[in-house]
């Protein structure tokens, strides 16, 4: 089955937006938890605009689900954060200082070498390792060559090509890379503007699906929805593809 994680950096936005803790990081996590998430995941930037270095270590006491954490290793103060937090899995992601938000994978080819020392480090600790890749067959492959355990494909461009009626066109270069992926051993995790009217759609069609990491759009439906019922439609999508 597909995991479900959430990423509440939305939620650490609006707290820092007001200042004090409100809503909540740590309670926002346990309510997703308890309505049926399997992970929570977090992206500490370095200006820590959303969440803090300090929620990853609050999150790390009382998570009982899998525990991701996003960010870039070229800051040694995230890579030493990852060290020091062991969550399950750290997701790789090669976003620029200041990056609004993550918008293409990692040339697995180029930075081969920087990524297998890396990873090591990571893989040594005992925590599992993905990379945002983009779905390119030489990416994968190369992905293959680093250690990861995972990679996380980037579906920004599905989303984009699904909503404007191309979704055959949208999912296909995603299956060609999942399954090179698979073929390679890899794990695989996708995230990137996936939503309810997305999402289903794309678990039916990549069958190995390890876990989906979703923030923005589950946190935007949550509004309307409400946070449990919301929860309980992305799992629905993950459970019953249409």
């Amino acid at each position: 089955m597909t995991k479900l994680s959430v990423n509440i950096n939305k939620f650490a936005t609006l707290r820092n937006s007001r200042g004090g803790n409100n809503p909540n990081l740590v309670k926002a996590a346990l309510d997703a938890e308890r309505f049926g998430a399997n992970g929570i995941t977090v992206h500490p930037r370095p200006d820590e605009r959303h969440i803090r270095y300090q929620d990853v270590y609050d999150l790390k006491a009382v998570l009982t689900t899998e525990f991701n954490i996003e960010g870039n290793p070229t800051e040694q103060k995230f890579i030493d954060l990852v060290l020091a937090a062991k969550p399950d899995q750290v997701t790789l992601v090669p976003d620029a200082q200041g990056q609004l938000t993550s918008n293409h994978g990692w040339n697995t080819i180029e930075h081969k070498d920087y990524l297998v020392s890396v990873i090591n480090q990571f893989k040594k600790a005992g925590i599992r390792v993905s990379i945002f890749v983009d779905p390119v067959i030489e990416m994968v492959e190369g992905a293959a060559l680093t250690g990861t355990d995972r990679i996380e494909l980037y579906t920004e461009q599905y989303a984009t090509l699904f909503a404007a009626g191309k979704r055959e066109e949208a999912i296909q270069p995603y299956v060609a890379a999942a399954a090179k992926a698979h073929a390679l051993g890899l794990g695989i995790n996708a995230g990137h503007d996936l939503d309810l009217h997305n999402l289903g759609y794309f678990a039916k069609q990549i069958p190995y699906l390890d876990e989906v990491s979703i923030g923005h759009a589950l946190v935007c439906d949550a509004i309307y929805l409400g946070f449990e019922n919301t929860i309980q439609l992305y799992q629905r999508q993950l459970k019953q593809p249409e």
